[in-house]
């Protein structure tokens, strides 16, 4: 995909939008206001601020005609959003690779609604990396390892070796324990995750997901668990350890979903991306980071 006419603002990239195959509306500022009619006045003011622009860069006017499957860009403003109380820490950083690590409750990129408190416009606004994108994705409930290239010519060899499962990712996680439960052992299952559905699930069928499942420490009623994920589906290892009987402490989606307020902060997810490891795509050493935060046991 061609980059944008327009740089970022404010740590945000402009909104792309492909006009429909449709000849309801005469021009691109018709198309806009109902698109977005709540948002109608800026619309037309940023169209004023000639903020609007075709995929040529040049600006949108009033009279700008539609033209069916063009591409125009804009920037909306972001939504009203709290800060997420807790910080990221760099683990790394070289010309090639920014490695840090991800507290609990903050989402990697901008989605839905948290878009200025992502990982990933945090790091361009604190630390004013235009070209930072993320190798691959943490979960917003999830804390630990992430990494992040800092070149765009090597972006896509990074993101190839973790689409590619060239990674060893470990994860710790705190769950019940259960003394009639013989670990380690190694969870297959088939894991599908439906659009408009809150939860993964498992169903029959031959097995598309794989997680080894450890003991490491038990306190009391509770235990440290070590999890290596040999495959990456939607919450895969929330829902195999559910599949367990191991509901993760702090998860609200497994086995049962209940409602937590997005700015309540008080039970975490406890489960943390511990370490990677990898070969490196360019270099060929090897490389492992490992997260500094620890998960807290339940009282």
């Amino acid at each position: 995909m061609a980059s944008a006419p327009l740089p970022l603002r404010d740590g945000l990239d402009p909104t792309r939008l492909r006009l429909p195959n449709s000849t309801e509306w005469p021009t691109v500022l018709s198309y806009l206001v109902a698109r977005f009619p709540h948002d109608a006045v800026r619309i037309r003011s940023k169209v004023a601020a000639r903020e609007i622009v075709s995929q040529d860069g040049s600006a949108i006017t009033e009279d700008t005609p539609f033209v069916r499957h063009t591409f125009v860009y804009l920037y909306r403003d972001p939504p009203t959003e709290k800060r997420v109380p807790f910080e990221l820490d760099v683990l790394h950083r070289d010309d090639d690779l920014l490695v840090v690590d991800k507290p609990h409750f903050l989402a990697t990129t901008p989605r839905g609604a948290h878009v200025v408190e992502s990982a990933l416009v945090r790091l361009r606004r604190e630390l004013g990396l235009v070209d930072v994108s993320p190798a691959h994705r943490l979960d917003r409930l999830t804390a630990g390892v992430l990494l992040f290239t800092l070149r765009p010519a090597l972006r896509r060899d990074y993101q190839t070796m973790f689409a590619d499962r060239r990674v060893r990712k470990t994860y710790e996680a705190i769950a019940p324990y259960d003394a009639d439960l013989q670990l380690p052992r190694t969870v297959h299952s088939r894991i599908l995750k439906d659009r408009g559905r809150l939860q993964a699930y498992e169903a029959p069928g031959e097995a598309n997901s794989e997680t080894l499942v450890e003991l490491v420490e038990r306190r009391r009623d509770h235990a440290l668990y070590r999890l290596t994920p040999a495959t990456g589906k939607t919450h895969q290892l929330r829902v195999h350890m559910s599949s367990l009987g191991l509901g993760l402490v702090g998860d609200n989606f497994y086995p049962e979903f209940y409602d937590v307020p997005g700015d309540d902060y008080s039970e975490p997810l406890r489960l943390l991306a511990r370490s990677i490891e990898f070969d490196d795509p360019i270099t060929g050493r090897p490389r492992t980071f490992t997260s500094r935060r620890t998960l807290t046991w339940p009282q």
